[in-house]
């Protein structure tokens, strides 16, 4: 670049905008990902109050829970369907994830959501639930890979946004089919690939195979989101180390932790900012799903948020058997006291001791 391009305006500005210009993790197709931390979508807690508190935290894109396409299909959306598509501009790029076990039917599911504007469509190969993976559908699509393929053909060029999908490992061990998986997706115009490194059978347990990841990652030139395992900020890390994933998608340990999408782990995080932070999920859920449902879908997060904290364990079943607003705050309330009061009488411990020991010096 010579003297007289660097000195002029535009070309003073442009550098300035370079330099501070954060530069996408990846893309999927043309979508740019600012971040390599994202919510997994999970059924019955990546709702919208959920995931807007993730994207606020840090998590890089937003899924929704999964939704049947024979829901979408309907001739008049339900509104529990329409409830789970709804998404806030803040969230962009959005991904709806649908299921089913008609690859055609998905196709036109897809198509039909359009009118929402999603910035990606995602198929769910992952689910392990014996009702719907046993049908074909969810994880039980990997058994049907000709089915995985004419969807993926089909709603690549009949799309016009990005289509991706979420697959685990295969149904069991003897049948542990993710690489021809992953080329089919990456054949048939799929965008990125998600993987739980689990199989089917082994729904949450065992270990993940994080080595799964590594193979999908080297097999295709698409980007990779990692899943499985990732439970503290060093995981995060480990997992992109370890497989050379674009993305790390973390589920269940993001649930009464949505800090780990900020860098910080759940010990890091004070009393009085998970009490904060779950009031205000809370306030969040009860504008969403209104005063009864609204409590009634938070109080699995609340006894998340206070794990591990002096008392919980006392709490539990109250909070989750919490009648009314009232009746939660008030328990909420009184545990904060108790939790205070138990460490203002160990900070003070703490004193004595110092002293005992400075005077025993003496």
């Amino acid at each position: 670049m010579n003297a007289m391009s660097v000195s002029s305006p535009n070309a003073i500005v442009a550098l300035v905008r370079s330099h501070r210009a954060p530069k996408p993790s990846f893309f999927v197709r043309e979508i740019p990902i600012y971040g390599d931390a994202i919510l997994a979508p999970m059924d019955g807690f990546s709702d919208l109050p959920f995931r807007l508190i993730c994207r606020e935290l840090g998590s890089a894109m937003s899924y929704t829970e999964f939704t049947n396409a024979d829901g979408i299909l309907q001739k008049k959306l339900p509104e529990s369907v329409a409830q789970r598509l709804k998404f806030d501009a803040s969230e962009n790029p959005m991904t709806f994830q649908i299921y089913h076990q008609d690859p055609d039917r998905l196709v036109d599911a897809a198509k039909r959501v359009l009118e929402l504007e999603p910035d990606i469509i995602d198929l769910n190969m992952g689910c392990y639930v014996k009702d719907i993976s046993e049908r074909g559908a969810g994880s039980g699509m990997l058994r049907f890979p000709e089915r995985i393929e004419r969807y993926f053909s089909r709603a690549s060029k009949e799309l016009p946004i990005p289509v991706t999908g979420k697959i685990r490992l295969g149904w069991d061990d003897a049948s542990r089919n993710y690489l021809t998986i992953a080329k089919i997706l990456e054949d048939n115009g799929a965008s990125l690939i998600a993987v739980h490194a689990r199989t089917r059978a082994q729904a949450y347990h065992g270990n993940a195979d994080w080595d799964a990841i590594a193979e999908i990652k080297q097999t295709v030139k698409i980007p990779v989101l990692g899943n499985g395992d990732v439970k503290t900020v060093a995981d995060i890390a480990r997992m992109k180390n370890h497989t050379g994933v674009d993305g790390v998608m973390i589920g269940r340990g993001a649930i009464g932790n949505p800090w780990i999408f900020s860098g910080r782990d759940r010990d890091d995080v004070s009393v009085d900012e998970r009490i904060v932070l779950l009031r205000r999920h809370l306030a969040l859920n009860l504008d969403f799903y209104g005063p009864r449902g609204g409590l009634i879908m938070f109080r699995k997060h609340a006894v998340k948020y206070i794990n591990g904290l002096y008392g919980a364990a006392h709490l539990r079943v109250p909070l989750l058997t919490a009648e009314s607003v009232q009746e939660f705050d008030d328990l909420l309330g009184q545990f904060q006291e108790r939790v205070d009061a138990h460490e203002q009488g160990e900070h003070d411990r703490g004193e004595t001791d110092q002293a005992r020991e400075r005077s025993m010096a003496l």
